[in-house]
């Protein structure tokens, strides 16, 4: 459940999230303070989010808490169907308490996940009203998941990111919206390729490479796509 001791905290995030509500907010930054909340608030081992471009087939992973949310994610992905999948598939909640057990119907999906160490996982659609553009993904290395409460507030955090992605008059522009998608994606691909630089450059992993650039980015006040950008063309040295 949501405790008191977690309140401000929570309501600090709804005020970010409603704040991209603005001209000149990074939609990548956007979906990165929205894994990192809920990994904290709802203590998961991993979050992260898969966004669509306009259709099925264009589904990508667009933020991650660290590389075993991506790599599960991406090998759901890759075999066209897992938990994550269907939720944005049907614009419904997906909950696995027990993964060793309830995973059946995706078998690749559960021996990656039970490598990767995880035990449970929620996933929660990005939707605004039948429109649905991804979906936000916790995983935990215990048993459980979330609780009826914890999954209202989860939703409701996903949904107000989806407004800020989709608003009322990007849904009528359908090409203002795919485009808003498309420089997700394009800019995850920044993202990963600089990770890749500073992993090499600090001779440490990819998880820690991606903690320094967000570090930067967050101490400098700067899109966390900006940074990456000029690492990765070598204009800036972290």
């Amino acid at each position: 459940m949501v405790t008191r001791t977690r309140e401000g905290q929570l309501v600090e995030t709804f005020v970010t999230l409603a704040d991209t509500l603005v001209v000149g907010y990074d939609v990548v930054d956007l979906l990165q303070t929205l894994v990192d909340t809920c990994a904290t608030l709802f203590e998961a081992s991993a979050v992260g989010i898969i966004l669509s471009a306009g259709n099925e087939n264009d589904l990508e992973v667009v933020a991650s808490t660290n590389e075993r949310s991506r790599l599960i994610e991406i090998l759901q992905l890759r075999a066209d169907n897992g938990p994550c999948v269907e939720c944005f598939t049907t614009g419904k909640p997906v909950a696995i308490p027990d993964l060793d057990v309830l995973a059946p119907a995706w078998p690749r999906f559960r021996a990656g996940a039970l490598e990767l160490g995880f035990k449970s996982m929620h996933s929660v659609p990005l939707r605004l009203r039948a429109t649905t553009i991804g979906s936000l993904n916790l995983f935990w290395d215990r048993l459980g998941g979330l609780g009826t409460e914890d999954l209202r507030t989860v939703q409701a955090l996903a949904d107000t990111a989806t407004i800020g992605i989709l608003q009322e008059r990007a849904i009528r522009e359908g090409d203002v919206a795919r485009a808003q998608l498309q420089h997700a994606l394009s800019s995850r691909v920044l993202i990963e390729q600089a990770k890749g630089v500073v992993a090499f450059t600090h001779i440490v992993d990819m998880d820690g490479a991606f903690a320094i650039l967000r570090q930067y980015a967050r101490n400098n006040g700067r899109p966390l796509v900006e940074v990456a950008e000029q690492v990765v063309k070598r204009a800036l040295t972290l």
